[in-house]
């Protein structure tokens, strides 16, 4: 029988006493989507690995403190999300405050509908992988992972329009390399 994690008191129980098979069905259950999440963020494969083992560690030694008042997914994702990002401020990422020059209002996809607009999404995922660590950080996290600016703000430890600004900043350099590309 499929159980519901999260919800079912039981299996619960069973994680807080560290039962071996409760503790690997959570693993498998959620390894694959969580492994992902560190791959957005990190964009190394050897990195994010070490990163998801990392989080279920702590997913399973803070497993006590899981009050099910969210989904135990929502509840490692954020595990997983901040271990990622303890690995990325040890690289000293920078991230950068929009400049006076620059018109935050200006549409990042003014010309959406132009000629052949069509790109496949390994293109995309390309493009996303060119793009300079503090811009693929925020804009993976806010487009991906659907944190607001706020949560990206207080996570990296940045200002809300230093968010804002990556975000936007992001957009406009995807939106330039995928030009690029067609050209």
């Amino acid at each position: 029988k499929k159980l519901e994690y999260g919800t079912d008191h039981k299996f619960l129980e069973k994680l807080k006493q560290k039962d071996v098979l409760a503790c690997k069905q959570l693993y498998l259950q959620y390894a694959d989507a969580m492994y992902n999440v560190c791959l957005r963020i990190l964009q190394h494969q050897a990195e994010a690995e070490d990163a998801l083992q990392e989080a279920f560690i702590k997913v399973f030694n803070n497993i006590q403190q899981y009050r099910n008042e969210s989904s135990i997914g929502s509840w490692i994702k954020q595990i997983v999300t901040n271990t990622c990002l303890n690995v990325l401020k040890k690289r000293k990422i920078t991230f950068d405050e929009l400049k006076d020059d620059v018109n935050e209002s200006e549409s990042v996809s003014e010309n959406e509908s132009e000629n052949g607009n069509d790109y496949s999404v390994d293109d995309i995922k390309k493009v996303i992988e060119e793009l300079p660590q503090g811009y693929r950080v925020v804009f993976n996290l806010y487009m991906f992972e659907d944190y607001s600016h706020k949560q990206i703000a207080d996570m990296l430890e940045i200002s809300e329009s230093t968010a804002k600004t990556q975000l936007f900043k992001a957009k406009r350099k995807l939106k330039e390399l995928l030009l690029a590309k067609k050209r």
